[in-house]
């Protein structure tokens, strides 16, 4: 099978596999384009109220594919860049599910999404100290405010790989689960996620994300929506609440 960006929808998840394992999941320049009209397609779509991203096999993602970098390295990093920036900006909550190698490439896609859960034994790191390329800024920017500005300099400085255990411990994810036990987790959360108000999960995204000028706008939301009405109602008698309010595409 060519490398490519597997997707399904299962109970209002959406699961998408980088596959290139004969390159332990690198992105090549086609998987990098292929990640933001995708992603569009999943979020203009009412039954997908969650994404995980994740990597076939054993490996999440070992990076952009060194091949695509050496016919035209700021293209290469020009796609990564966009597909980071609309993972980032994908309007339901998103989660890395990380096995075995996250690096580079994998770190930026991984650093993009809401939360991380890796399995033990995972490996983390930012090479491109290693191959003279300077990392972009928004990328930068996102390690920082996951794992502070130490071990952002730490990995960027020397290119070298950290264990999931000291990326738990500095914010670079945020559980860590034995060998076995990850996909049961990440599905066990994911109908949590699936389950809660969309409506407070679409203003949290939003204002932890870093915009806080929409107080107004979702206000008038939640007062338009009734899931307010519903969550107390439902919390009184007892039941499941029903909430209806959608995530714009």
């Amino acid at each position: 099978m060519d490398p490519q960006l597997l997707h399904s929808v299962t109970d209002g998840v959406a699961t998408v596999v980088i596959h290139h394992p004969a390159r332990r999941n690198a992105m090549t320049a086609g998987m990098w384009r292929a990640l933001p009209p995708l992603l569009a397609d999943l979020a203009a779509e009412p039954a997908v109220r969650a994404l995980v991203l994740t990597g076939e096999g054993g490996t999440f993602c070992a990076g952009a594919d060194i091949s695509t970098l050496r016919k035209s390295p700021d293209t290469a990093q020009a796609l990564a860049v966009e597909a980071e920036e609309a993972l980032a900006a994908f309007p339901k909550p998103t989660l890395a599910a990380i096995r075995g190698h996250c690096v580079g490439g994998g770190s930026q896609l991984a650093a993009a999404c809401d939360l991380r859960f890796a399995e033990e034994g995972a490996l983390f790191g930012v090479t491109p100290a290693k191959l003279g390329i300077v990392y972009p800024a928004s990328a930068t920017r996102r390690l920082v405010a996951l794992a502070g500005p130490g071990t952002t300099k730490y990995l960027l400085f020397s290119g070298e790989l950290i264990d999931a255990e000291r990326a738990l411990r500095t914010g670079l994810v945020d559980e860590v689960l034995p060998e076995g036990e990850l996909g049961k987790r990440v599905a066990d959360f994911t109908r949590v996620l699936v389950a809660r108000s969309q409506l407070t999960q679409a203003a949290a995204k939003e204002f932890t994300n870093g915009r806080t000028d929409r107080d107004a706008y979702w206000a008038e939301q939640a007062r338009g929506s009734g899931d307010t009405a519903e969550g107390v109602a439902a919390f009184l008698e007892r039941r499941t609440p029903r909430f209806t309010w959608s995530a714009p595409g």
